[in-house]
């Protein structure tokens, strides 16, 4: 395991409409240190807990009842009553075929947990949202965590408008 994380101040919201799959991931967070674990198994219920507020991590499946996990995103990101657009997200799914990791990263979402997973797989994105978070790109279309992971140089025309490897003046 990466680094060694305190998860006993993180306050989390899993969504999960399988039972199951709920307990198991609320058993996890526990073992890792968490006190503090809401679980619900639909959208409407997830979106009571986040307008209370009190919530850090969300950890959603891609398939929740009512509305999905990428519409979850969405509200977090991008409605004026969010109470916090950075808060980081973690897709729990068995969809974990391209066109849903696509998806979900164009929705926002900060990471993607393929199921079935392991621990450590989970403790890995858990450690990148907490100690390494990407920073955030607000865009037409697009408000969420920047989605190069590679910070590599790049010598071609630049076509962006601004040069990302400019140094501030």
């Amino acid at each position: 395991m990466p680094e060694k994380i305190d998860f006993s101040k993180i306050r989390f919201l899993i969504c999960d409409p399988n039972a199951l799959s709920l307990t198991m991931l609320g058993d996890i967070l526990s073992m890792l240190g968490a006190n503090y674990v809401r679980r619900v198994n639909d959208f409407e219920k997830a979106m009571g807990v986040l307008k209370e507020g009190n919530i850090d991590i969300v950890i959603t499946e891609y398939d929740l009842p009512v509305e999905g996990g990428n519409k979850l995103c969405d509200y977090i990101r991008n409605d004026p009553a969010s109470r916090d657009r950075l808060m980081p997200v973690i897709m729990l799914t068995a969809r974990s075929e391209e066109q849903y990791v696509i998806e979900a990263r164009d929705h926002g979402v900060n990471e993607f947990v393929a199921k079935p997973y392991t621990v450590d797989s989970l403790y890995k994105r858990l450690s990148s949202v907490i100690a390494y978070p990407r920073p955030f790109i607000s865009a037409p279309g697009y408000f969420g965590p920047d989605r190069r992971r590679k910070q590599m140089p790049f010598n071609g025309k630049e076509r962006r408008g601004v040069d990302p490897n400019a140094k501030p003046s």
